[in-house]
């Protein structure tokens, strides 16, 4: 299928941002061609206005689209022309309205655009919060029944649901570590400082994906049609990091410090209890007990390799965590 236009939307955020470079790599590099339509509330950095756009430093015609998931009506036509969407925008809050709204609400009405704009291809970011609370231990795609604990969880299981009846491939991932990571490695730190140390011994073993791999996974799928839509794929990487490893990569960059003792679960749980933190005991669980799932398969039938791995690349953001956590503790 040849590809003249990418619809793209989350693109200011985390993963949606690593995304859109992965797209904007130079021409002469992919040996491809096609605009990226861009569909948001704001524009990215570098990017202002309506119509064709350049990504500062990239060779690529974008184009912007101003739309808001929670208005469904301001969907109207952003799929036009679009051969791949890749829906990556979503709500994390404790509102379960507001998540309904977007995730919900938004997903069907943007699933229906692609029905009507005849779509061809589409990718669905979702992620692996939607199993709920574990243990988990290298499970297959809803080998379990999911039972999600949050609004954000709960919503992102429910929008899952259209873009599947609408034949998309959608993806759910672990934690995500990387430049623009304000949750995963800042929850393990705060973790970390309301109780120091490494907890049952670091045994637990978490699914962890480095954002430039899930970036390159998502072009692939869209670029390539390699997955089989309307399916389910777990997307972090094959290998689960444990949690002694998880802890002592962040320490040799000094973005935390190093536990010096251990401690068992229940002794963890109490401490955490009185530390006084916001960090809450389902945060907790989800780095002290196994939280994996067998990912293997995605990367492969996607062709896409997986890369050295999530704690192998966390050289290269350690400046953006420590600058992260030095502009925190300035305030």
């Amino acid at each position: 299928m040849k590809i003249d236009r990418v619809v793209l939307t989350g693109a200011t955020g985390f993963i949606g941002s690593a995304v859109l470079r992965e797209l904007c790599r130079p021409r002469e590099e992919r040996g491809d061609a096609f605009a990226i339509r861009v569909v948001g509330r704001r524009p990215p950095a570098g990017m202002s206005g309506v119509g064709p756009l350049v990504d500062a430093g990239h060779a690529g015609a974008d184009e912007w689209a101003d739309a808001d998931l929670a208005d469904p009506r301001s969907l109207a036509g952003v799929c036009d022309g679009a051969d791949v969407l890749l829906h990556l925008a979503a709500l994390v809050a404790a509102d379960e309205e507001s998540c309904v709204a977007v995730n919900v609400r938004g997903t069907e009405a943007l699933t229906a655009e692609t029905v009507r704009a005849g779509v061809g291809r589409s990718v669905h970011l979702s992620t692996a919060a939607v199993y709920g609370l574990g243990p988990f231990r290298g499970i297959a795609v809803d080998e379990v029944v999911p039972a999600p604990v949050s609004p954000a969880s709960r919503t992102r299981l429910a929008g899952e649901a259209h873009a599947l009846a609408a034949g998309a491939s959608v993806l759910r991932p672990g934690l995500v570590l990387g430049a623009g990571d304000r949750w995963a490695v800042p929850a393990l730190a705060e973790l970390l400082c309301a109780v120091p140390a490494l907890w049952d011994g670091g045994r637990a073993r978490t699914s962890v994906t480095a954002v430039e791999d899930l970036a390159r996974l998502i072009a692939c799928t869209g670029l390539t049609g390699a997955l089989p839509g309307g399916r389910i794929w777990h997307a972090g990487h094959p290998e689960p990091v444990t949690l002694a490893a998880l802890v002592a990569a962040p320490a040799r960059e000094g973005i935390v410090a190093a536990p010096e003792r251990t401690l068992p679960p229940a002794d963890c749980r109490e401490e955490l209890r009185s530390s006084g933190t916001r960090a809450n005991s389902r945060q907790f669980s989800l780095f002290a007990e196994d939280f994996w799932f067998d990912s293997r398969e995605v990367w492969r039938v996607a062709g896409c390799p997986p890369g050295p791995g999530p704690l192998d690349r966390l050289a290269g953001s350690a400046q953006w965590y420590r600058d992260l956590f030095k502009g925190r503790a300035a305030r």
